[in-house]
């Protein structure tokens, strides 16, 4: 038997009762300063209500959507979501955050995949953005799997720690994602699967299952 972390994680949309939880995760300063260059300090579950509490509405602009990556006992595991979405330019940002005790095992790559996937080929747009700071290599590592190309960089964007940092800036294209999409999947391992929903809904699930199903 594989001595490897195995299991299977769904996305599911974030709700209101999750924020207890995105409350504790980013209690951790350098967690939260890694994840947002807009916030320098923990919030009380009622701040970080008002901070998210875009994230949690479902309004008819669709700017944004947040999902939490889940385990199969219902345990969140970490978040991912696109903001910015514009029907207009058909591009948005994507971000994820894994907890701590998960990290190290592609969960983040999959999930982040996964929403590829949805921002693609469900939301029909063309292009995707993320920002990272400089010294995030972990960010940097897994980006780069994904396929983003480093398009930019914005110097003495990001503050932290007591000094600035430099903010890159990636992107990835529908056709650039089509093209690296299964290759990416042969590369990562089954023991750790993403899906949608129930375990292989619609063929939403990361390693591609069946790649001609979605």
């Amino acid at each position: 038997m594989s001595d490897r972390p195995q299991g299977h994680y769904a996305l599911r949309p974030l709700e209101k009762a999750d924020l207890t939880l995105i409350s504790r995760w980013f209690r951790n300063v350098d967690d939260l300063a890694a994840f947002d260059r807009t916030c320098r300090m923990p919030l009380n579950l009622t701040g970080t209500e008002h901070a998210w509490e875009r994230a949690v509405e479902q309004t008819t602009e669709r700017e944004r959507c947040w999902f939490v990556i889940e385990s199969e006992d219902n345990v969140g595991a970490g978040i991912v979501g696109l903001e910015g979405i514009s029907p207009t330019n058909r591009d948005g940002v994507i971000a994820t955050f894994v907890d701590s005790s998960l990290r190290g095992q592609g969960l983040g790559t999959r999930a982040a995949a996964l929403m590829l996937d949805l921002a693609f080929r469900q939301l029909g747009l063309n292009r995707i953005t993320s920002y990272y700071r400089e010294d995030n290599h972990t960010s940097h590592q897994v980006l780069g799997q994904l396929g983003f190309q480093i398009e930019g960089r914005m110097r003495k964007a990001w503050f932290a720690q007591g000094r600035f940092f430099d903010m890159l800036v990636v992107g990835l294209l529908k056709d650039e994602w089509n093209a690296r999409r299964q290759p990416l999947s042969n590369e990562l391992g089954a023991e750790i699967s993403v899906g949608m929903g129930e375990v292989g809904s619609s063929g939403w699930t990361w390693p591609l299952i069946d790649p001609d199903a979605i």
